[in-house]
């Protein structure tokens, strides 16, 4: 039984096998993290975590006025409106006081009459209009299509910025436009704030609200601010004019001008465009939007978190396991939380989570393919000399094992069978028989010390020898070694007439005896041979006294022999002094005793 593998959880080749596991781990969810399915996920991650106690800003910057429903019942006309009747917006507006009033509405064609006039009489440096820009995708290539408003609107004092909006593959509006020309960062400067820093790289949009989160008056009420608005409502706000229909619209039916947001996730709406704007200027006037974490980055998040689990996968405890599992994807997706909410930067935590548990799982895998192999290795190892619960009990828990040689008090037991040389001899024709014979004395002898906790050493012919005390701790191991004993003698009744049973009907053999010597000390036990061959067995002083006393028995006329150390470690039992026995090697005599019971 070789003492490596029971201590390979230890080994520097696990360790490596951890490392190469997890290295593995990283390397797969790299790779999963640029497909489309890790990516919508990240995107979702998103949603929930920018939507968790975010950062919203004192005062909303924007009003606005939605073209809706009661709307188109106040005017009393369908989609379009006379541009004259916009121009009316514009005069009211600016007598309620407004700073600044952006269309988010396309006004590219001349309508051919007079009421284009009136619109483009009412354009001032006050106004941003609305334009388009569109990837139009034709079989031979790509065209970018730009749709600007009627040159004689701007002309007439107005300016325009893009308003188009670019969706994420899953459908979600998360990132701020890049235009260089914006249609919310023109309105933004031309409303008096900082001009808006032109980022290269895609930001995300910190969302504050699900659909209505944003102080809104219908088209109708801003045509009249006297009689629907209360004094000075409008006075120095910045106002956005466009489409809120089906402003509460379900996701499943759809709606006019309106986007899946962050939101949508919780709330199951749909955010018309005016208000999406809106919350872009915010983003812009605030300096809220979100930095995303670049590839290397991310790379980089996914190689620590999967390194992370082989420090998750340390204890052998599932519970304890399980609860560090769970305390590492908290500290995963807080931290990408964290650096959102004051860093107001993007780490998703997808990815990194995803290599954690993939890591946990791969080592928990590996462990316990290991704890299969290390079990069977346990029950090769002490199936031989161990009863098949301690087998057990040690294949579960490889720690109760302290091999390599260690200092123990045990208690030994030599048993010999007397007479056994003329059953030899009354079968010399028949080996196979003779084996037999062996087996059915040994087999029962065996199992009645392995039933009483004790270790198998070795069979040397028609001797046994045993230990208890080792490898597990066995605080009886003097007493059960006895009653061991005792119930050995007692068998070999029944032995003998298994034997006779077995014996040529010619051979005239007398019944076999048997002489047990039982001493206890301290030895060293452990690992014992050659680097080629060894055995888990005992060495000491005491050893050779439990050997000597068996060799004694038929001289002192007892059939078992009990050292004075042994005596008094079962001072429940009594016992009968039999005789100080001179051993070899010492000049002092060594008491012995029997059991009472025994003659």
């Amino acid at each position: 039984m070789a003492e490596p593998r029971i201590t390979a959880m230890l080994s520097p080749h696990r360790r490596l096998s951890g490392l190469l596991l997890v290295a593995v781990a990283a390397l797969l969810v790299g790779l999963l993290s640029l497909t489309t399915f890790m990516r919508d996920l990240d995107g979702r991650s998103f949603d929930y975590l920018s939507t968790t106690a975010p950062v919203v800003p004192e005062q909303p910057g924007i009003t606005l006025i939605a073209i809706d429903e009661p709307s188109m019942d106040a005017i009393g006309q369908q989609w379009p409106w006379p541009r004259s009747q916009h121009a009316e917006l514009i005069r009211q507006l600016r007598e309620a006081g407004t700073k600044a009033i952006a269309f988010d509405v396309l006004f590219a064609e001349p309508s051919g009459d007079a009421e284009d006039r009136a619109l483009i009489d009412a354009m001032g440096p006050d106004i941003i209009l609305a334009a388009d820009e569109s990837q139009i995708e034709r079989p031979y290539g790509s065209t970018l299509v730009r749709t600007e408003p009627m040159p004689e609107l701007i002309a007439a004092g107005a300016r325009s910025g893009i308003a188009s909006l670019s969706m994420d593959g899953d459908g979600v509006l998360r990132n701020m436009p890049l235009y260089k020309q914006g249609f919310m960062a023109g309105l933004l400067e031309m409303a008096g704030g900082a001009p808006a820093p032109q980022s290269e790289t895609v930001r995300r949009i910190q969302h504050f609200g699900p659909a209505g989160s944003y102080p809104t008056i219908s088209y109708y009420q801003a045509l009249d601010p006297a009689a629907y608005l209360p004094p000075d409502f409008l006075r120095d706000q910045i106002v956005v004019i466009g489409f809120a229909l089906q402003t509460n619209a379900d996701v499943a039916n759809g709606g006019i001008d309106t986007f899946e947001t962050a939101y949508t996730l919780r709330s199951r709406q749909l955010t018309p465009g005016i208000e999406v704007q809106a919350t872009i200027f915010d983003n812009l006037r605030n300096g809220l939007s979100i930095g995303i974490s670049p590839r290397w980055l991310s790379l980089l998040c996914i190689a620590l978190a999967a390194a992370l689990a082989l420090l998750v996968s340390r204890p052998k405890e599932p519970g304890r396991k399980a609860l560090l599992l769970a305390l590492a994807l908290l500290a995963i997706i807080g931290g990408s939380w964290l650096a959102l909410q004051f860093g107001r930067f993007w780490i998703g935590p997808v990815a990194p989570s995803a290599a954690l548990i993939l890591g946990v799982v791969a080592i928990a895998t590996r462990d316990f393919a290991g704890e299969q192999r290390r079990g069977r290795e346990v029950q090769n190892a002490f199936g031989q000399y161990l009863a098949p619960e301690l087998v057990q009990k040690i294949a579960d828990d490889p720690g109760l094992l302290n091999l390599g040689g260690v200092n123990r008090e045990l208690t030994i037991l030599f048993s010999d069978i007397r007479g056994f040389t003329s059953i030899a001899e009354a079968m010399k024709h028949d080996p196979q028989g003779l084996t037999r014979m062996i087996n059915a004395i040994l087999t029962p002898l065996s199992n009645i010390i392995l039933r009483h906790g004790g270790t198998i050493d070795k069979y040397m012919g028609d001797c046994v020898m045993a230990f208890w005390n080792a490898p597990l701790d066995d605080p009886d191991h003097a007493l059960n070694a006895l009653e061991a004993a005792r119930e050995m003698l007692a068998e070999m009744e029944d032995i003998n007439r298994k034997i006779q049973a077995m014996l040529p009907e010619e051979a005239d053999v007398p019944l076999i005896r048997m002489g047990i010597g039982i001493n206890t000390g301290t030895c060293v036990v452990g690992n014992m041979g050659s680097d080629r061959r060894f055995d888990y067995s005992v060495l000491g002083d005491a050893v050779n006294l439990a050997s000597r006393l068996e060799g004694q028995c038929d001289e002192q006329g007892v059939d078992i022999l009990i050292g004075q150390a042994t005596v008094s470690a079962a001072s429940s039992l009594t016992f009968r002094k039999v005789a100080d026995i001179q051993v070899k090697g010492r000049s002092a005599t060594e008491p012995s005793y029997t059991l009472c019971d025994e003659t």
